[in-house]
């Protein structure tokens, strides 16, 4: 689960969600995006922003508009399946955005669960698709189980390691609940994502122990030495490790795409040659297993059952998913907080594409 910013004291820019989304969607046309790419890449940040997963929210607005111009992203894919048998496919992307090719993905999945009872899809050919979660959460919200994976390119030491191996590799879950939200893990198998080291240093902000190492893989607190990020698990780091490698494989190679280290970086500096990046996708119809309201009501009671488990001195229990639903709801009435860099791109966005600059909200 992704603890919000907000709450460190840093942001104090809030917008509005619909101007949020409006600039988003302005910015992305302008970048010569089309009508399926703009939705897809503005529907998973806005999911992110929303949900309080600010690290692969609207911060990355001003790296798409930038990769969108300059070749690394195809603006106007033409996505296709290029093969299939029984439950499973494998669609290519078309060097298009990841959010538009895991949407799809997703979508395709779908169909093959409600035939089969399972779907299984392999992307290749795709890249960046931000936050994870707003992929799965299609099937949840459909009344399916979504999970879905990526790799990514190296910026995570091995458990003892020195160096770059595996990215953060993501995965995420969705489970539906009856007549509540569902049942939502979103996670990297870093200890955090690197977009969250970047937020930290715009907003000044102290890294928890054990989530990043300098160039010689010693633990530092400091965003500014941040050479790459640490295995979740901190002293049983090869958990995370072989979390990670697990994701490479059903990423990559199901799609035959290239290993983390053999992804270009991220934030370049070769923003002009496609990142060969893959995904995996799979959607569950519970109705395939188990009478769906037997499966209904055993999720009620465990997800019920687990919020009122006896929390510690100072802690609170929550499901996968409670605390992003908490915060969406705030965020819906009190605007998106931004931080400083992000604002500043924003500024330099509104101006490069002539696009009006999103309202302020009053302060948090």
């Amino acid at each position: 689960m992704n603890a919000p910013l907000a709450s460190s004291g840093g942001p104090s820019v809030r917008i509005g969600v619909a101007a949020l989304d409006r600039f988003c969607r302005a910015v992305l046309v302008h970048a010569g995006a089309d009508r399926a790419t703009t939705d897809a890449a503005a529907r998973a940040m806005m999911h992110a922003s929303r949900l309080g997963i600010d690290s692969h929210g609207v911060r990355l607005l001003d790296h798409y508009a930038t990769v969108l111009t300059k070749g690394r992203v195809n603006p106007a894919p033409r996505l296709s399946i290029v093969a299939e048998h029984g439950a499973v496919a494998t669609l290519d992307a078309d060097n298009g955005h990841g959010a538009t090719a895991a949407f799809a993905a997703m979508d395709h999945a779908m169909g093959l669960a409600r035939r089969h009872g399972i779907g299984a899809v392999a992307v290749r050919n795709s890249s960046h698709f931000g936050p994870a979660g707003a992929y799965p959460l299609v099937a949840a919200e459909a009344g399916l189980v979504g999970l879905v994976m990526c790799n990514s390119d190296a910026f995570v030491r091995l458990h003892d390691g020195a160096a770059r191996f595996h990215g953060t590799n993501p995965i995420a879950c969705a489970v539906p609940v009856p007549g509540q939200r569902p049942w939502l893990l979103d996670m990297a198998t870093s200890t955090v994502p690197y977009n969250r080291v970047m937020l930290y240093k715009s907003l000044g902000v102290t890294l928890p122990p054990g989530a990043a190492s300098s160039a010689d893989g010693v633990d530092t607190l400091d965003p500014e030495q941040a050479v790459m990020l640490a295995p979740l698990g901190a002293a049983f780091g090869y958990k995370g490790a072989g979390l990670a490698g697990l994701i490479e494989i059903f990423s990559a190679l199901f799609s035959g795409m290239r290993l983390g280290f053999e992804i270009l970086p991220m934030a370049g500096p070769d923003l002009s040659t496609p990142r060969a990046m893959g995904a995996f996708v799979v959607a569950v119809d519970p109705a395939a297993f188990v009478d769906p309201v037997q499966f209904g009501e055993g999720m009620v009671r465990y997800v019920e059952a687990l919020r009122r488990s006896p929390a510690r001195v100072g802690g609170t229990v929550m499901a996968p998913g409670d605390r992003e639903w908490a915060e969406a709801e705030h965020r819906a009435a009190k605007g998106i907080p931004i931080d400083p860099a992000t604002f500043d791109a924003f500024r330099r966005l509104a101006s490069t594409y002539a696009v009006s600059l999103p309202e302020r909200e009053a302060a948090a």
